[in-house]
């Protein structure tokens, strides 16, 4: 798909009207299209914009982003992010502008998207053996000579599977790699080397398969630390040298070598500093994706760059806001946003900020204790300042279940005019 096809689909997008389908919109803005709702820069505040809302920071979002281009060009590694923590295209194309090599994706309908969208090259990190989603994207890469997709194997079985699926759809084989386990009870991956050597095998006997490479998941590792994240990285890139020795890449173009989750891509970017030179170029493929928005619980918790603040630090980008609707007691309040509205599979949301008659204060003293459907139920100590009809900003942990809660989410400055709307594709 060429580059004017791509942004006439993502200009599409911005074409859609506002309407019942998206959430916190402001009722009189009906019927505009998002280009128009955005050209008129309303406030989050004060525009008619309805609670529970979620918002993204424009600042912060800008931030990440090109924390992350930085990060991965002064390391030599190519970035594919993993598009299923947003499925917003419109950040996989600003993703791309910041230097992505691609965007990493896990399941079939989340390549139908991207390639809706116009993205040229897909990591899909995960095994693929439904033949009719195999065919599909062997008749992809028929049609665009462009676009490039490598995925997963990690047993024969899968690659027999694979091969049968393909054979006569193929223009041209597919691009493979052998997937790493992190260990007994982890994941996905094959468990042994002499496991990835029979994979590997199975890929050499058919004509519509490809071995370009090895990868893997870091964040498996049972027990995980540097030690044992390092010693897991070694195994597999010592997987990549002994297959380069033994031919195993015949008919690649490079060899790609990948890991990196949210957690651990400064250990990945030490491992993949030390492979040594190959037959072939290496691609030192990075697949952190939590990081466009990050979050204010979990992944602040357990970020790289708390490991090594030289090199920046995320921003969280998102802000959950909801209002105060009943204070039946001194100790407690709630406000009407819950389960539909707040990502809680990793921990609870996080009050974080008050807003009244246009003034905002820290939360002091407010805690979230559970969630409903439609509400959270908020502890209130004595210091907490809280009454009916306030707005309270929250922080929320995971991203990858907080942007599957909305269709479409307001990017807001830090004044609240926003300036753009991301659309998402679940």
């Amino acid at each position: 798909m060429d580059a004017a096809t791509a942004a006439e689909r993502l200009a599409a997008v911005m074409a859609e009207r506002a309407d019942h389908r998206f959430k916190g919109l402001p009722p009189d803005a009906g019927g505009l299209t998002l280009a128009e709702l955005a050209a008129q820069r309303r406030n989050l505040f004060t525009g008619g914009f309805t609670t529970p809302l979620l918002a993204l920071s424009a600042e912060r979002l800008q931030h990440n982003l090109g924390l992350m281009e930085t990060y991965a060009a002064r390391h030599g590694l190519a970035f594919a992010p993993h598009g299923k923590t947003s499925m917003a295209p419109q950040l996989f194309h600003r993703q791309i502008e910041h230097g992505a090599w691609g965007i990493t994706l896990a399941v079939p309908h989340q390549v139908r998207v991207a390639r809706q969208f116009g993205i040229q090259r897909v990591f899909l990190a995960n095994e693929l053996v439904e033949a009719a989603a195999l065919r599909w994207v062997a008749a992809e890469l028929a049609a665009d000579p462009g676009f490039r997709f490598v995925c997963y194997v990690d047993s024969v079985r899968g690659v027999e599977l694979m091969d049968a699926a393909l054979r006569g759809a193929a223009a041209r084989p597919m691009e493979v790699v052998v997937e790493l386990g992190a260990g007994e009870g982890a994941r996905t991956g094959v468990r042994t080397e002499a496991d990835a050597t029979a994979v590997a095998d199975a890929v050499a006997g058919t004509d519509t398969l490809r071995l370009v490479g090895v990868a893997g998941y870091e964040a498996q590792v049972p027990q995980a630390s540097p030690e044992r994240v390092g010693a897991w990285l070694r195994r597999m890139i010592g997987i990549a040298v002994e297959f380069d020795k033994a031919g195993r890449f015949s008919g690649a173009d490079e060899i790609v070598v990948s890991a990196g989750g949210s957690e651990w891509f400064d250990a990945v970017a030490d491992a993949f500093a030390d492979i040594p030179g190959l037959s072939l170029p290496v691609v030192k493929l990075l697949r952190s994706g939590a990081y466009v928005s990050h979050d204010d619980v979990h992944y602040s918790r357990l970020t790289p760059f708390n490991r090594v603040p030289e090199e920046g630090a995320l921003e969280p980008a998102f802000r959950l806001w909801a209002q105060v609707i009943s204070r039946p007691s001194p100790d407690q309040a709630f406000v009407n946003a819950g389960k539909r509205d707040a990502a809680y599979d990793l921990d609870l949301p996080v009050a974080r900020t008050v807003r009244r008659d246009g003034a905002e204060r820290p939360a002091a003293g407010i805690e979230v204790t559970a969630l409903s459907d439609q509400h959270l139920w908020l502890r209130t100590g004595p210091e907490a300042d809280v009454e009916v009809g306030d707005w309270i900003g929250f922080g929320l942990s995971h991203p990858c279940t907080s942007f599957d809660k909305w269709q479409l989410i307001p990017v807001a400055e830090a004044d609240g005019t926003v300036v753009d709307y991301v659309r998402t594709f679940f």
